[in-house]
Protein backbone atom coordinates (compact mmCIF):
# COMPACT_ATOMS: atom_id res chain seq x y z
CA UNK A 1 0.00 0.00 0.00
CA UNK A 2 0.90 3.62 -0.69
CA UNK A 3 2.34 5.71 2.33
CA UNK A 4 0.53 8.96 1.10
CA UNK A 5 -3.12 10.03 1.64
CA UNK A 6 -5.42 10.54 -2.06
CA UNK A 7 -5.08 14.01 -1.61
CA UNK A 8 -1.48 13.77 -1.55
CA UNK A 9 0.04 14.29 2.19
CA UNK A 10 2.11 11.86 3.93
CA UNK A 11 -0.04 9.41 6.17
CA UNK A 12 3.19 9.51 9.00
CA UNK A 13 4.83 12.35 10.22
CA UNK A 14 7.79 12.38 13.00
CA UNK A 15 7.90 13.29 16.66
CA UNK A 16 8.86 12.32 19.87
CA UNK A 17 7.80 9.99 23.25
CA UNK A 18 9.45 12.00 25.97
CA UNK A 19 9.25 10.08 29.67
CA UNK A 20 8.93 12.18 32.82
CA UNK A 21 9.86 11.26 36.15
CA UNK A 22 8.87 13.00 39.27
CA UNK A 23 6.15 15.20 40.69
CA UNK A 24 4.70 18.31 39.47
CA UNK A 25 5.54 21.27 41.31
CA UNK A 26 1.87 22.62 42.09
CA UNK A 27 1.45 18.88 43.51
CA UNK A 28 4.29 19.64 45.88
CA UNK A 29 6.78 18.22 44.32
CA UNK A 30 10.05 19.93 43.02
CA UNK A 31 9.20 19.15 39.23
CA UNK A 32 9.31 16.81 36.32
CA UNK A 33 12.71 15.32 35.38
CA UNK A 34 12.73 14.29 31.48
CA UNK A 35 14.13 10.72 32.02
CA UNK A 36 14.17 9.51 28.10
CA UNK A 37 13.45 11.03 24.43
CA UNK A 38 12.16 8.93 21.33
CA UNK A 39 12.24 9.31 18.28
CA UNK A 40 8.53 7.38 17.05
CA UNK A 41 5.84 8.65 14.08
CA UNK A 42 2.59 9.48 14.34
CA UNK A 43 0.00 7.71 12.07
CA UNK A 44 -3.09 9.14 10.58
CA UNK A 45 -6.16 7.67 10.55
CA UNK A 46 -6.01 6.31 6.70
CA UNK A 47 -8.65 4.28 5.01
CA UNK A 48 -9.56 2.36 2.13
CA UNK A 49 -12.87 3.62 1.26
CA UNK A 50 -15.09 4.32 -2.15
CA UNK A 51 -15.50 7.57 -3.31
CA UNK A 52 -17.33 9.70 -5.68
CA UNK A 53 -15.74 11.69 -8.37
CA UNK A 54 -17.09 14.66 -9.51
CA UNK A 55 -18.11 13.61 -13.14
CA UNK A 56 -19.78 10.42 -10.95
CA UNK A 57 -17.55 7.41 -11.37
CA UNK A 58 -16.70 5.32 -8.15
CA UNK A 59 -13.20 4.48 -7.10
CA UNK A 60 -11.29 2.79 -3.97
CA UNK A 61 -8.81 5.00 -2.20
CA UNK A 62 -7.01 5.38 0.61
CA UNK A 63 -8.30 8.30 2.63
CA UNK A 64 -7.06 9.66 5.92
CA UNK A 65 -10.13 10.89 7.98
CA UNK A 66 -8.97 14.33 8.67
CA UNK A 67 -9.42 14.79 4.66
CA UNK A 68 -12.78 13.09 5.07
CA UNK A 69 -14.32 14.99 7.80
CA UNK A 70 -13.20 18.46 5.86
CA UNK A 71 -15.31 17.79 3.16
CA UNK A 72 -12.97 16.88 -0.02
CA UNK A 73 -14.11 13.63 -0.53
CA UNK A 74 -18.06 12.42 -0.67
CA UNK A 75 -18.36 8.56 0.10
CA UNK A 76 -19.84 6.26 -2.80
CA UNK A 77 -23.55 5.28 -1.50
Amino acid sequence: MSSTCACGKSITSKGNRIIRKGLPKKKGGIGLHTTGITRREFKRNAQKIRIQRADGSVESVKVCMRCLKAGKYTKAT
